[in-house]
């Protein structure tokens, strides 16, 4: 049975008008099935073309949209927490506003979250200019299995691609305020939880990659938000202290190598899964 679904976008001062129209026409008006309505949230005062421009796009909308404005900038992780809050439906889905939806992508996910999912994310494709010219790739593991091995090492989800039960996420405490690795932490904790996790290997998300892409993925910020998680991690028993230990050294070191060997561990390593052989 088909159920309706919220799509979940949070703005914020930094976003292009153009790039958001692009971002909500491709997840709303050009999918095969389009949500039934959408949660904008606002995080903090934007300035006037950007505010026009969700105007324009909340009247023009073929759904309903809601937008929740938020007095000050706080981050993405409380921003999706009210989104979250203002939802009128279950099923919630994500989408960043400057990335591109594939037409298909509700079509391809919902029916799997229907069928019993509590979270399901799909491969994407990088993009640095125009969305159609693609510079790479994320492919997730699929199988359950797959998934909750490779959540103790890596992030198993694409976040700009999720769709979720809003209920298991409140369940489990929400994103909450963990800049940087907010997804990344609520994951573990829908895992801990029991969550029924699945992913779609083929690209339902184009992700608008810009300079400094791979800059922003090291440095000293970076590292103290990978160290504050894997501790989170340990304390919460997600990762065996081996495991913890590994994650430091491993994911800690890509933090701080030059950005030329990042951008190449990131290609070969983290972009894209390789599924282990079977015996």
């Amino acid at each position: 049975m088909s159920e309706p679904f919220t799509l979940l976008l949070p703005v914020w001062a930094g976003d292009r008008p153009d790039f958001l129209a692009a971002a909500f026409r491709s997840s709303v008006d050009d999918q095969h099935r389009r949500p039934d309505e959408v949660v904008i949230v606002r995080d903090g005062p934007v300035g006037s073309v950007l505010a026009a421009a969700l105007d324009e796009l909340a009247a023009s909308s073929p759904v309903p949209v809601r937008i929740v404005a938020l007095e000050r900038n706080g981050g993405l992780g409380p921003a999706l927490d009210a989104g979250l809050a203002a939802a009128g439906h279950d099923i919630v889905a994500r989408m960043d506003a400057d990335d591109v939806s594939e037409p298909h992508r509700f079509a391809v996910q919902l029916p799997i979250v229907e069928a019993g999912a509590d979270l399901v994310g799909s491969g994407l494709i990088e993009f640095a200019d125009d969305a159609a010219v693609e510079v790479g790739r994320r492919i997730p593991p699929t199988s359950p299995e797959e998934i909750r091995a490779r959540s103790r090492f890596a992030d198993p989800f694409n976040h700009p691609t999720v769709v979720l039960r809003r209920s298991l996420v409140q369940q489990v405490g929400g994103y909450g305020d963990f800049a940087l690795m907010e997804d990344y932490l609520l994951w573990a904790r829908m895992i801990m939880a029991g969550a029924r996790v699945a992913n779609v290997a083929e690209p339902l998300v184009r992700y608008r990659i810009g300079a400094g892409a791979y800059a922003r993925r090291g440095g000293l910020g970076q590292l103290r938000a990978e160290l504050r998680l894997q501790r989170r991690f340990h304390a919460m028993g997600f990762t065996t202290p081996a495991q913890a230990l590994r994650n430091v050294v491993v994911r800690g070191g890509y933090r701080l190598v030059p950005e030329s060997l990042r951008r190449l561990a990131y290609r070969r390593v983290v972009a894209v899964h390789r599924p282990r052989a079977t015996p």
